[in-house]
Formats: structure tokens, sequence, C-alpha cells
């Protein structure tokens, strides 16, 4: 069992490789895994080895107190439906092999999350623990939210999608109370202890709890009222209808339904809600299948009807119900898997689904018109067909069911009667609406435009259908073996008896006779369909439960925006005040209230911590009055400064280190944020806000302090933090308390933390860099001189010429140094004051140091590798430590530890969480170079940017200027010269002058 979740597992994350290297066929390859494992499960049910209550198991303990242990068990239950989830998955991946015309980017992901559902499927039937069965249910309601929003540019699709998304997690959110509840008056957080307990009607809460339950159970399997994201699901692509929303994760409510029936349907609550619900669901579904013209909706709204039919009959919790519900759940999925399939084939090949627009179908696709019979009328129960027998099954058990007596039982069998005429009715609906001729407007010679255009049926549109179809029909005339893998279900449960299996046929009885009732009445129903819909509002008589969900969505939506608008005006003044206010005035309430008496406090040990406090104080006064903002950033490091100092004469040497080194970075990187900012601010508070500010900020600091002294006077047992070194040697085989803690004890936080810190360092990059990439090529690093400088970069730029020498000089110098330093930090930690946080703070600082002495040229000289694989490497080494144990049987994060012996230096103690410490090394350089890349470099490129186009603004003003001067000037000079070739002309009409002049003019 394990090596087949792990061969899925791994045909997951090959399939975007396979898809985008092979194309379409890797759907067959892909799909032989499923295969492989439906054979598998199958030679199980063959060989007896679930017989007598056998089953195949793996456990693997973790965290025992919360109950997260590892627990797969894969009984007859979990293999019946492991047969449904891989046999059908087999068969739906060929037939995307034939569905899907080309090979798209997004292809690759759509069968990688296909084939994910098979896994996370596989593993919520094979769970014995309720909460591993939880995780997986999630999954499952994931993946279902990426495959159904495949067609991420329609907007109904992403409509569908998220409405599908969060009614299933609510229902699944409200399943996780319920598991809750029920473990802790139970003590059962497994399904094998639910079996064994059975004092379900006296135990407390226990209703509460199945209500809970029955929710996740229900919304999952779209019963009445959470029946609406199935029909909007459509959106998705056909062989996603066909697998998630008809055979497999539907099945996963019933599932749970048929798993907790026979041992909690004692409990009065488990029958009232499940078979009414169930009941109420199958008549609406069929109802509301018969009014819609889409083949699809035709076919969801029949799944919503035909899950109400097996919720309800599996809730019983008999072992005939049992019997006849598994034996329906099979044939539904056999069915209507196949008829999505036809129906995608339809509208693959005619381009429309309408049944206003298909005409004479039947007659140019004779064989997808037999599958298409052969599956509705398997559907409708008609025989020799295993719908039939199934729904026979059904009839009869309810006609002798001893659990449902005298009315109850009437009224569920006349529902059942009723839903089977409406499906009865839509089945022939849906053949009629395909493939009849109807003559339409565009019909030419019986068949419609649409039809007459289409595209040729493949293969691989009619494999899987005809496959389907074939075991229908086999398993209707011979069902007896898949009778005897549910009687090895049912024996293991209700005991080994003579209890008489699923057969075509028992003789002439009543139930036969109710069953032909139901086909002549479906005939007749739909041989007057034209009177039907005159019966079927325009609007819901029950309203529309679409719409109501928009409505609910759209009021949750206002009420956030006005709650929104109330408790956040805008003003960050406000927010803080009323931040503040409430935890000065709440703490203080809780203390007035309660005991003040038994204070003990020391002032100061020594004085060097009153030093440090009036240092501290007098630096937080003069952060409030400077108008500067980088001279209040150097005062308010200051604060940092004295801290550090109380760390270290309080003799936590590490904790001042990492203050130290913390303080300064974090006053580097508000000096890059603020050399872009005035350096005044140009604000001035009134003077009466300044006060009332100022008492607030006393009252705040003089509440806190109050609640810090009474909380550690409340301490009534002895303080944890004193086994805390003793721990630290002996489990994480360390020196320094500190660091053991951040990577072996509580590593589990710590690995969280820095998932968050990288998490934030993209944001930081992505708000800098908006929608512009901010990778960058990586190579080696080089520090070497060139010409007459210090540094890497080049001398003969205009930064380079502009740098002083002295810190050219001073950072080739400390730089080394510094990363010697922050190597000795990280290999000394684990026994010293360091570690790799306080190492990755010393090469931050180196780092930073360059970057300030020769600016962004310098920063990619110094370290020329992206920093998001520098932390995705960070992330993976502490990820490993994390895993790795779990593969040597050792719950995650166990530490390992060994001293060898090094030729010159000596025994050398390395234990494993030096390979999570080196994660937080890297996480933490490549968070700094982010963050100078980002706030450094970026904004000092995009400064460069701006004063360079100011300079070509300027020479473009300046070239204009002089092109226009150029221009007047010619202007003048040909101005000028006629002016001068008109003074000879007019001198020469003169007859007195004209001798003498010309002469003057020559």
């Amino acid at each position: 069992m394990l090596v087949l979740l792990g061969a899925l597992i791994v045909a997951t994350v090959v399939a975007p490789l396979l898809i985008m290297n092979v194309g379409r066929p890797a759907f067959g390859l892909l799909a032989l895994v499923p295969g492989v494992g439906f054979a598998w499960t199958l030679a199980h049910f063959a060989r007896g080895t679930f017989r007598e209550g056998g089953t195949l198991t793996y456990t693997l303990e973790w965290m025992p107190v919360a109950h997260l242990a590892v627990n797969l068990r894969l009984d007859t239950l979990g293999g019946l439906f492991s047969l449904i989830i891989l046999g059908m998955g087999s068969l739906i991946l060929l037939y995307c092999w034939g569905y899907f015309d080309s090979t798209r980017r997004r292809l690759g992901l759509f069968a990688g999350q296909l084939v994910g559902f098979a896994t996370a499927m596989l593993g919520l039937v094979a769970s014995d623990s309720l909460l591993l069965m939880y995780v997986f249910w999630e999954i499952t309601s994931l993946l279902s939210y990426l495959l159904v929003s495949y067609y991420a540019e329609r907007a109904s699709s992403r409509r569908a999608a998220q409405q599908a998304l969060m009614v299933t997690v609510l229902g699944g959110l409200s399943m996780l109370m319920g598991i809750c509840l029920l473990g802790r008056q139970t003590g059962a957080w497994t399904f094998s202890a639910i079996h064994a307990y059975d004092h379900f009607p006296h135990t407390p809460y226990v209703t509460v709890a199945i209500v809970l339950i029955l929710i996740g159970a229900l919304t999952k399997s779209a019963i009445v009222p959470a029946h609406f994201w199935l029909p909007g699901a459509m959106a998705a692509p056909t062989p996603v209808s066909a697998y998630l929303h008809s055979a497999a994760m539907v099945k996963a409510g019933i599932y749970l339904v048929a798993r907790l029936a026979p041992d909690m349907h004692e409990v009065t609550t488990w029958h009232l809600i499940v078979i009414s619900l169930g009941v109420f669901t199958m008549l609406l579904g069929g109802w509301m299948a018969l009014k819609h013209r889409d083949l699809k909706l035709i076919l969801a709204y029949g799944t919503v009807s035909q899950l109400g039919f097996i919720t309800s009959v599996v809730a019983v919790g008999s072992r005939e119900a049992m019997q006849a519900g598994l034996a329906l759940t099979f044939a539904h999925a056999l069915f209507k898997a196949a008829l999505f399939m036809v129906v995608g084939a339809i509208d693959h090949c005619c381009g429309t689904r309408d049944i206003t627009q298909l005409s004479g179908l039947g007659r140019r696709q004779p064989f997808l018109y037999g599958i298409a019979i052969i599956s509705a009328l398997s559907m409708a129960g008609v025989p020799p067909l295993f719908g039939f027998v199934s729904k026979e099954a059904v009839l009869e058990s309810t006609m002798h069911e001893e659990l449902l007596i005298g009315m109850p039982r009437n009224m569920i069998l006349v529902a059942y009667v009723a839903g089977s005429i409406l499906t009865m009715a839509y089945a022939l609906r849906f053949l009629w609406g395909a493939f009849a001729s109807k003559n339409l407007p565009d019909d030419k010679d019986g068949v419609s435009a649409a039809v007459a255009g289409m595209h040729k049926v493949t293969v691989g549109l009619r494999l899987a259908p005809a496959m389907l179809t074939a075991l229908t029909i086999a398993l209707g005339i011979a069902p007896q073996a898949l009778s005897g893998a549910i009687d090895q279900h049912l024996d293991s449960i209700f005991g080994v008896g003579d209890y008489p299996g699923l057969a075509l046929w028992h003789g002439w009885s009543v139930t036969l006779g109710v069953s032909a009732i139901i086909i002549v009445a479906g005939i007749l129903v739909h041989w007057r369909r034209q009177v039907l819909e005159q019966w079927q509002f325009a609007y819901p008589a029950l309203g529309d439960a679409d719409s109501v969900y928009d409505q609910v969505i759209s009021t949750l939506r206002k009420l956030s925006l006005r709650t929104t608008a109330i408790t956040q005006r805008g003003s960050l003044q406000l927010n803080l005040t009323v931040i503040f206010a409430t935890l000065m005035i709440l703490p203080l309430v809780m203390l007035i209230t309660g005991d003040l008496t038994d204070i003990r406090m020391v002032v100061a040990e020594n004085p060097w911590q009153v030093v440090a406090a009036l240092l501290m104080m007098v630096a937080a006064i003069a952060a409030t009055v400077t108008d500067n903002r980088l001279s209040a950033v150097i005062i308010v490091g200051v604060t940092g400064y004295s801290l550090s100092f109380v760390f270290a004469i309080h003799g936590a040497p590490d904790l001042a280190l990492t203050q130290l080194l913390t303080e300064t970075i974090i006053m580097v990187l508000f000096m890059l944020v603020l050399r872009r900012i005035p350096a005044s601010t140009e604000w001035k508070q009134d003077p009466k806000m300044g006060r009332l500010r100022a008492w607030l900020s006393v009252g705040t600091g003089l509440t806190v302090t109050i609640v810090a002294m009474f909380a550690i006077n409340a301490r009534s047992t002895e303080p944890i933090s004193q086994y805390m070194p003793e721990l630290a040697k002996e489990i994480g085989h360390g020196a320094n308390t500190v660091n053991v803690l951040l990577v072996d004890l509580r590593a589990w936080d710590t690995f969280g933390e820095i998932t968050v810190i990288i998490i934030a360092a993209l944001g930081v990059a992505s708000l800098i860099y908006r929608t512009q990439s901010f990778s960058r090529e990586s190579r080696r690093p080089t520090l070497q001189v060139t010409g007459r400088r210090w540094l890497a970069t080049g001398a003969g730029s205009e930064q380079a010429l502009n740098r002083s020498l002295m810190i050219d000089v001073s950072t080739r110098v400390l730089f080394p140094f510094m990363m010697a330093l922050s190597f000795y930090f990280f290999f000394a930690g684990h026994n010293a004051p360091g570690g790799g946080f306080a190492g990755g703070l010393v090469a931050a600082l180196a780092l930073i140091l360059r970057y300030l002495a020769g600016g962004r040229a310098e920063l990619e000289a110094a370290l020329p590798i992206d920093a998001g694989r520098t932390m995705g490497a960070g992330l993976l080494f502490s990820a490993l430590a994390v895993l790795v144990p779990m593969f040597y049987d050792y719950p995650p994060l166990s530490s390992g530890y060994t001293s060898p012996e090094i030729p010159l230096i000596g025994a050398v103690s390395l234990p494993s969480a030096l390979v999570f410490d080196l994660g937080v090394y890297l996480i933490v350089v490549g968070l700094t170079l982010y963050v100078l890349s980002s706030l450094g470099a970026k904004l000092d490129k995009e400064e460069d940017l701006r004063k360079q186009r100011a300079r070509d603004r300027a020479r473009s003003l300046a070239r204009k200027n002089r092109q226009r001067s150029t221009k007047q000037k010619v202007h003048r000079a040909h101005k000028q010269e006629k002016k001068q070739q008109e003074i000879p002309v007019a001198t020469s009409s003169s007859g007195d002058f004209s001798g003498d002049n010309a002469g003057k003019e020559k």
C-alpha cells in the first residue's frame, strides 16, 4: 500500500514533465500507475486478503499526544472505494489522451493535479486516523479547486472553482471540529477505535459531534442545502466532471457515511439528518434535471439526485442497506462516468452541449449512441444492466428494513419510487436531447448544422466509455463477483452468515412490479414533457441556492467593508491609539480585580544596569523631540545597543550578540530607506496632541512594566528554563542553550519563522520591483585590486573615482576578517556564543559594508548569487534536517551526533542540527541580499535612470535651443541679404544717377 501511494506521488511529480516532453500520449503512461494499483487491489480481493477482517496496515508514530500518527489501514470498504478511485482514474487518464487537442502549458499541471487527486483520494480511504483522513480530505478540495479552474481566463470557471472550494472547505472545517469533539468525548481518534466503541447513544455531546462531521460529509457529496456547487463545477473540463464529480470526489462523503453508519445509526440524530436530506436531494435533483438544456447540467443534477439516493440508503446502517448502497455506488460510478465521457465527445466534436442545437446525432454516431443508451438505461434501472440490479436491491432492502419501522419506511419507499421515476424521465430526456432528430429550424435531412459539421469521434474518446459500458452489462448479467467483494466487507462488520447476494433475477416479486411501474411512469413523464414544462417555474419555488450563496458572499463582503471602515479610519495615529489604549486598560482592569499582593522586584543588581536604563530612557525621550529622521534612527538604535549591554551583564552573551548585530543591520536598512526622504520632518504636531501622545506612551510603558512584574511574580512552579541547559547537553549535544533551542528543541518554531522570513523577503522585493523580475545571474564572487582601487569594482567608473581611499582600504581589510568571524560564529555556535543566525548577521554586515563602500556594482562583485536561490538552498537544508530522520524511523528533527578527529585540530563536535543551522545562515544572507538589492541597488538604479533622463532632457533642450538659435541667425542673414539685394534695384530706376550708382555698387 505504501509503495502504491509512493508510486502515485512520483507520477504526480513527473506528470508535468512527461506531458511537456512526450505530449498527450503521456496520459497513457500515467494511466499505467493507477491501472496497476487497480489490478493490485483486485488481486487482494481475489486472494481473500480482506476476509474475516483482514487489513493492510502501516503506522508511523508521530506526536502521539496530538493523535497525529500516520495510520494507514486498507480494509474491505477502503479496498472497494479504491477500485473506483484507481480504475476510474486510469480510464479518465486514457480519455484525456483523446480529449485534449494540443499540449498547452497548463496541461502538464492539469495532469499532475489529476494524478495527485487520485493519490489524495486513495490516502483518504486508506486512512485509519481521523485527522490524517481530514488532511487528505482538504487536499482533495484544493485539487478540485485547481482542476475546476482549468479555464482560468473564464469568469465562470473562476467563480465555480471558488464556490466549490468555499463550500467544501467550510464543511471540512466543521468536520474537523466534530472529529476533535468526538475524539475528546470518546477517546476514539481512529475508525477502528470508533468501531470498538459501543456507547455512542450515551456519550455527552455526541449529537453535536455527529452533526458537525455530517456537515463535512454532506457538503462534499453535494447534499441539500450544499447541492448547488456541483452543477456550477461543470465549468471544468469533462474529464474532471467524469472523475471528480461523478466517480471519486463526491464519493468521499458517501464513504464517510458508509464508514460511520454501522456504528452511529443508533444515535437518533443520524437517521433524522442523513436520510431526510438524502431523500429530499434525490427528488430535488431529479426535478431540476428535467429543466435544463445543457447535457452536462442534466447529468450534473442527475448526479446530485443519485448522490442523495445513495447517501440515504447507506445511512440506514443495516447489512442489507449497506449491500444495496455499495452496489448502487459502483453502478453510479460506471454509468455516470461513461455518460459524462459521451457528453465530452459530443462537445469536443460538435462544439456544443445544447440540446436545442443537436439533432440527428444518433444516426451519425451509432456507436456513441449505443454507449449512451446502455449507460442511461442502467441509470434508469432497466434490466439486465447493473443499475437495475442495484436499484432492485435498494427497493428490496427498504421494504423489509427492520431499522425503518412503520410510516418512515413507507414514506422513504414512496420517495425512492418517485425519485426513480424522475431518473427514468431525465435519462430519456438526455438520450432524446443528445441523439434524436428534432426537426430544428436549421435541420437538413434531420441533421442540425452543429452535427453536420462535427469532427470525427476518435478511438480515444470512445474507448474508455465503451469499457465502462461493457462492465455495466457484465456486472448486470453476473453480479456475483462484485457481490462477493461487498460481502467480505459486510462479513467483517456484521458477521458471517447465510445472506443473499446480488442477483439479476429474484423471481416474480413485488419489487419487480415496482420496478416495472417506475419504468412505465418514467416513460410517460418523458412522453408528456410539454405538460411537465408548464409546472416548472422560471424561478424555483423553494428558492435558488446559488443566488442565496451570492447574497451571503455579498453580505459578508459589505460587512467586512463596514467593519474595516469603522476600525481602520486611515489614520495611523488613531489605530495605534486604539491598540495602545486597549493594551493599557484591559490588563490593568484584570489586575485591579485580581490579587495585588506578594510583589517581589529587584530594581537593579549592579550600577551598570542603572546606567543602561538611563541611557535607554534618555534616548527614547530624545527620539520623540528630534525633527531629523536619520538622527531619530540613530537615537533609537542607542536603546537597542543599551539592551544588548543589559543582556551581556546578565550573563546572556548570545542574546547580546544577536541584539547588537540585529540593531546594526536595522539601522543600516533604515538609512537605505530614509535617504530618499527629506532629512527633516515637515509636519509639526499640535502641542496639546503631543502631550496626549506623551501621556499615552507613559501609560502604556507603565502598564507593560506592571503586567510583566505581576506575570513574573505569578509563577507558582519551578521554571522550565532551569532544565534547558541539561536538555541542550543531553538531547542537542550543545552547551549553548539558546542556539540548541533554536535549531533542535524548538526547531519547528524556527522552521516556521524562517519560512515567514522568506515570504516577507519576496513581498518586499515584489513591492520594489513590481512586475519586473528580481532574479539575477549567478557567478563566482571576486575581491581583487583593479587599478589604483582596493575593491572589485572598476577604477574607471564615476562612482569609483569619487570614493574615499580610506573607505576602500578599510573595507578591503575588514571584509575577510568579518567573513572569518561569521564562519567562526557558525561553527562555534552550538557550544559558544554564535550560531547560524549570528553568523549570518555578521556575513550580512560584511556585505552591507561593501555595498556602502562601492554601491551596487560592488555588491554584485562581492556575492553575485541570486538571493532567491540562496534562501531556497537554506530552506532546503532546513527541510532536510526535518525530513531525513523520518527515513530512519525517527521523529522529524531528531538529532544525530558525531565527534570525528581532525589532524592538527583534534576532536570536532558535529551535530546534525548543524545542517539546520546552515539553512538559517543562508536564509539570513539571502534576506540581506534581497533587501540590499531592493531598497539599495534597485533604488540606486532608478535614481541613476532618473538623473540620466534629466540629463538627456537637458541635452535635448540645449540642442533644440541651439537649433532654434541657428535657424534664427540664418533667417536674419537671409533677411539682411534680401534687403541688400533690393537696394540696387531701387536706385537703377532713377535715370539721373544710374551710371554713377552702378559703378559704386560694383
